[in-house]
């Protein structure tokens, strides 16, 4: 299992501390300091059954300075939104988990993370 984190995200510490009660086998990715690409970013999508946009963290600056507000949300603007993501990951929801069987989730709840839990 891996799990994206931010230390400075309180939804990511819940989730390790989580996993680390359930005595969960995983591997932390510090994305900020290791970014994902594009191709990864696409496959936690694919794996999640999400859209770019729904992961996006528009409330951030970086979104704010993109004009992210204005993009559309549409097929063709996707890949748009999958390299603004890999050049900001700051802009990435998190905790985003993925399973050893590829199952992925946002673990933003405690019931999302225990999802993944074999």
């Amino acid at each position: 299992m891996e799990i994206w984190i931010n230390p400075a995200c309180s939804k990511c510490r819940s989730a390790l501390t989580l996993l680390d009660a359930e005595g969960a086998q995983y591997t932390v990715r510090r994305y900020l300091d290791t970014p994902p690409t594009a191709q990864e970013i696409e496959e936690v999508l694919d794996r999640l059954g999400l859209e770019p946009w729904d992961i996006t963290r528009t409330g951030e600056s970086a979104a704010a300075d993109l004009g992210l507000a204005d993009w559309p949300r549409e097929e063709s603007a996707r890949a748009r939104w999958i390299e603004a993501l890999a050049a900001h990951p700051i802009l990435i929801q998190r905790p985003i988990i993925t399973a050893d069987d590829g199952t992925a989730v946002v673990g933003r709840t405690p019931d999302a993370v225990r999802s993944v839990l074999p």
